[in-house]
């Protein structure tokens, strides 16, 4: 076969129209060689090649007579030994950590191991099984594909409402999806689909992780699954599973006619990602990709014995940012899948593990001004889960400017006052006016905080208000899996009222937390579901169930069909109003050309809240947000106005008569939301114009909102 020296840069299998170019960094490798497979038999090696061209610690051949559709993978030489970090074992055959996509899953067998399964010394002793049966291979893609014109929307982030989903359990059930199609990228992007996400008005879907991930050996065994798919082995592949179709490379011409698709209606793709660590785990874990490729270079491996990993993230490794070429494979990953794939942003999982230099989180990180002087990345939208597993690590309202994060106290505290806890209204005002406490200092706005009441990790909120422990026993491990953080949870810590029945109590804590998160400052986060009251049976950890638990179920009942009807009416308002919205903090003063203060706070009396009022551990709060006081203007200069609004706040168990503010003369106030009421607004507007300076019953367990007239 014909061969070329080629290039050592871009790293990865490049076709060029002619033919392609391999490139693959290995700092301690002592020969690498290059394996092509015949499109007919996976397991056996068409070719072996040894690369014989080095510049800058990466190997590279070019190849003129290889086409898209060439199946490959590398054999990586250099020393076995774990103690010294070492994990070489040429019998392996390897992930190109750059492939665009992979042939299939892995196949578990003792082969897939660099060490010998059951020998004395653990992992020492190494394996010399040929894998090549077992793993997935790289494929050659050809990146042609027309794009019209589509590129990124770039939707203002005051005016993004993100809908968090996973891509092959919102549509494996639906009955309007073709059967090919359901659980794909393509089932993602059919009419009915894209029609409910317009009809409930999101403007992003932040999709569970996509990039091609390992199924845990352990689940398999117990018939389970890893699910949810943070377990990632290739950073530039679509995941196989979710495409409808099984050609060689042609998982990613559908993702990109997905996103073209979703932009085409006005929707962003986020995706999460998982650079915090990859899907080989710990000292013990297969042999895959990075481990035999360069295991001291990839990896963060203990200081003082280099044999084991640090763990920051509980998954048995972390990846070593700190490593230059490590850095780079998680940055060019970033740009493919903007330039390439067109996706609009990021959620970086456990995103605290990428920003740590030598042990503590650093806000100085590399990573972070790497990104910062990125002319591609720092215009997309990037959203940190905030925290990660080891010391330190819980960062929340710490990543720098540029950066959204995961609200993890706005979710903590709106579930405690909902509760019923007392004490909270302090911590209430911080969360419903956009946390400044958390990011103004640093000069970060409310669009910081990504509000969310639930996520795919927990209780759907359905569950949320429905059971006070977890439900996992279908994961195999009796309910010790899965977060106790939540499981205090009551629908009322005091019980119900003597005429309010749990299953009503129920509905109307679905709509208090929508409702509360959907008119809060900041950016709205909506678990996929909630609109519609998925349940998932209890279970607060379903990573490993592909199945009904985690499906959605489309055959709506009258009061799920009424939770669409209310969450619609809150997006609605949500984008409409400019007051909910704001890109700046409110003042809590009155702003030049108003009669009123942009923000007030009010106690059931009626009257702005004093310092004895915020310290008397009342349950009830009032805030009336001035439209005509957001001191902002539009992209042309223009100035914004609004309607004043009031919300109105009950965590007790009782009804409270609340004073309606009286700021103007001959105010009036019209009712547009009150969750003691039905869903139906038919039902609101009944009731007549109130005025100001007269009490309005306030339902025990209930939020209301007024509008000035």
């Amino acid at each position: 076969m014909k061969m070329w020296p080629g290039r050592p840069y871009p790293l990865g299998a490049t076709w060029d129209g002619h033919g392609v170019n391999f490139a693959l960094f290995s700092e301690n490798a002592t020969m690498v060689e290059l394996c092509l497979f015949g499109q007919q038999n996976q397991e056996q090696e068409t070719h072996r090649i040894r690369i014989e061209e080095r510049t800058d610690q990466v190997w590279h051949v070019y190849l003129p007579e290889i086409r898209p559709g060439q199946m490959y993978g590398y054999r990586v030489h250099g020393p076995y030994d774990p103690q010294a970090g070492h994990r070489f074992n040429a019998s392996k055959l390897l992930i190109d950590p750059y492939a665009k996509a992979l042939t299939g899953v892995v196949k578990w067998s003792e082969a897939m191991f660099g060490y010998r399964l059951g020998d004395s010394g653990g992992d020492l002793a190494i394996d010399n099984q040929n894998n090549a049966g077992n793993v997935p291979k790289g494929i050659v893609i050809d990146q042609a594909f027309t794009w019209s014109g589509d590129c990124l929307l770039d939707i203002p982030w005051e005016k993004t409402v993100i809908y968090e989903v996973h891509v092959k359990g919102f549509t494996m059930r639906h009955p309007e999806v073709p059967d090919d199609l359901r659980g794909t990228y393509a089932g993602l992007a059919s009419p009915p689909i894209i029609e409910y996400l317009q009809s409930l008005g999101v403007t992003a879907v932040e999709l569970l992780p996509v990039h091609h991930f390992v199924n845990d050996n352990f689940l398999l065994e117990r018939n389970l699954t890893n699910y949810w798919g943070y377990n990632s082995v290739g950073f530039f592949a679509p995941d196989i599973r979710y495409s409808a179709y099984k050609d060689l490379g042609r998982k990613v011409y559908e993702f990109k006619t997905m996103v073209k698709t979703l932009h085409s209606a006005g929707i962003e793709v986020i995706l999460d990602v998982v650079y915090n660590h990859t899907g080989e785990g710990s000292h013990l874990g297969p042999t895959l990709s990075f481990r035999g490729i360069d295991n001291a270079s990839y990896y963060r491996l203990v200081p003082d014995n280099p044999r084991y990993y640090m763990d920051y993230t509980g998954c048995g490794n972390t990846l070593n940012v700190r490593h230059p070429r490590t850095l780079q494979l998680i940055m060019d990953s970033l740009r493919y899948w903007v330039c390439e794939m067109h996706v609009d942003g990021f959620r970086f999982d456990l995103a605290s593990a990428l920003a740590r230099e030598l042990h503590d989180v650093d806000r100085l990180s590399a990573f972070f001004d790497i990104i910062h002087q990125d002319p591609v990345l720092s215009q997309v939208k990037l959203i940190a889960e905030p925290w990660d597993l080891g010391e330190g690590g819980y960062q929340v309202g710490n990543f720098p400017p540029g950066w959204a994060e995961w609200n993890g106290k706005y979710r903590d505290d709106i579930r405690r006052y909902w509760k019923g806890d007392g004490g909270l209204l302090g911590e209430m005002a911080h969360r419903l006016s956009g946390s400044s406490d958390l990011y103004g200092a640093s000069g970060r706005q409310p669009y910081a905080s990504i509000n969310f009441v639930t996520a795919h990790d927990g209780f759907t909120l359905n569950d949320l208000v429905s059971y006070n422990e977890k439900h996992n026993e279908a994961n195999g491990e009796e309910s010790r899996d899965g977060s106790d953080d939540n499981l205090s949870w009551n629908c009322g810590a005091e019980g119900p009222t003597d005429d309010l029945s749990i299953v009503e109590l129920r509905e109307r804590q679905k709509r208090n937390f929508l409702a509360t998160l959907f008119l809060s400052q900041g950016i709205p986060m909506l678990c996929g579901g909630d609109e519609l009251g998925r349940t998932q049976g209890g279970n607060n950890n379903a990573y490993c169930q592909d199945n009904e638990i985690s499906w959605f179920d489309w055959d709506l009942t009258k009061p799920q069909q009424q939770l669409f009807d209310f969450t619609q009416l809150l997006i609605h308002l949500k984008k409409t109003h400019p007051v909910f919205r704001r890109r700046r903090f409110f003042q809590g003063r009155r702003i030049r050309g108003s009669e009123v203060k942009d923000i007030v706070w009010f106690g059931s009396h009626g009257r702005e809240m004093t310092d004895e009022d915020w310290d008397m551990g009342f349950r009830t709060l009032g805030i009336r947000l001035a439209g005509d006081a957001i001191e902002e203007k539009g992209i042309r200069g223009e100035a914004i106005v609004d309607d004043t609004f009031l919300l109105l706040l009950n965590a007790h168990h009782e009804d409270v008569p609340f004073t309606l503010p009286a700021h103007k003369k001959r105010i009036r106030w019209e009712l547009l939301i009150d969750t003691s009421l039905s869903c139906d607004p038919k039902t609101v507007r009944r009731i007549k114009l109130m005025k100001g300076g007269h009490p309005y019953t306030l339902s025990s367990r209930g939020f209301v909102l007024l509008r000035a007239h």
